[in-house]
C-alpha cells in the first residue's frame, strides 16, 4: 500500500479513533489462571455498560479443525505449528476483533499473539522471523500477563488432568512422561513470557495471589488506561483490513 493510500486511511482512523473498541489480552502459561480473570473482567464491563466480545486461541472455525487432526496425529512441525497457530490468529483479527473493535466494542484476547510468539521461541524458532510470520500486527491497548512459577503451573494442570502431547511440548522435549516434559516446557515457555513483558511493557500480575486480589487490580489498571492512537500504533493493519473489505464491496459499519 502506497504512502497516498495509507494517508487516505490514517484520516479515517483519525476520525474513529475515540469511539472505536479497545482491544484487551490476557497472557500467561498453562494453569496461571487467566481465563477465570477473564471471565471476571468481562462480566464487569458488561455491568459498566459497556459492549464485550472475546476471542481464544485457536479458535478459528477455518483453522482449528486442520490443527485438531494434524496435532492428533502428531504430524506438526514446530514451522507447521507456529504457521498454522498464525493463519487462525490472522483469521480471527480480520473476522471477530477488527469488526468488534470498528463498532466500538471492547475485545478480550484469551491468549493474544505473545502466545504463539513464547511457544513458538520456546520450541527453539527465530524471534524475528516470528514476527514476520505475524505481520502486519494488530497490537493490544493493554496486556496483562498472569506470572506463575513452572511448578505451580505444572501442580495446577496435574491436579485435573494430564498435559496433552503438544501442550507438554514432548515433540521437543522427547521425553515418555507428559508431566514431566511440560514442567521442562514450561519453563521455558514462562522465560520467553518474562523476556517479552520487558520488551512489550506487559502489566505483570502474580497469578499465585488471591483471585479476588487479581480482580481488582486489573480493573484499576484498565481504569487508567489510555487509549493509544491507532493512526500511530496500528495504521497498517487496519488499513490493510479496510482496505481490502472495501475491495471486496464490503462497508465496514460505521462506529459507535
Amino acid at each position: 500500500m502506497g504512502e497516498r493510500g495509507l494517508q487516505r486511511w490514517r484520516e479515517l482512523l483519525k476520525r474513529r479513533d475515540e469511539t472505536r473498541g479497545l482491544l484487551v489480552a490476557f497472557e500467561g502459561p498453562d494453569g496461571s489462571g487467566k481465563s477465570t480473570q477473564r471471565k471476571l473482567f468481562k462480566t464487569w464491563l458488561k455491568s459498566e455498560g459497556l459492549p464485550v466480545a472475546t476471542t481464544k486461541w485457536n479458535s478459528s472455525p477455518l483453522v482449528k479443525p486442520l490443527v485438531k487432526v494434524r496435532k492428533q496425529i502428531r504430524a506438526l512441525s514446530p514451522e507447521e505449528f507456529c504457521l498454522l497457530h498464525a493463519a487462525d490468529f490472522r483469521h480471527r483479527v480480520e473476522t471477530e476483533v477488527l469488526p468488534a473493535l470498528w463498532q466500538g466494542t471492547t475485545v478480550i484476547a484469551d491468549r493474544y499473539l505473545f502466545t504463539g510468539l513464547a511457544r513458538d521461541a520456546a520450541r527453539g524458532l527465530p524471534f524475528d522471523w516470528l514476527l514476520r510470520v505475524y505481520e502486519p500486527i494488530l497490537w493490544p491497548d493493554q496486556v496483562f500477563y498472569f506470572s506463575v512459577s513452572p511448578d505451580t503451573s505444572g501442580m495446577r494442570i496435574s491436579a485435573t488432568r494430564q498435559p496433552k502431547y503438544y501442550e507438554a511440548g514432548q515433540d521437543i522435549t522427547d521425553l515418555d512422561d507428559p508431566l514431566a516434559s511440560y514442567r521442562q516446557f514450561i519453563a521455558r515457555v514462562i522465560r520467553e513470557y518474562e523476556s517479552l513483558a520487558l520488551a512489550f511493557r506487559f502489566i505483570t500480575i502474580d497469578a499465585e495471589r488471591s483471585i479476588a486480589e487479581q480482580h481488582r487490580e486489573i480493573r484499576e489498571h484498565f481504569q487508567r488506561l489510555e487509549r493509544r492512537s491507532w493512526p500511530d500504533w496500528n495504521l497498517e493493519p487496519v488499513a490493510d483490513w479496510l482496505a481490502r473489505q472495501t475491495a471486496a464491496g464490503y462497508r465496514p459499519p460505521a462506529a459507535r
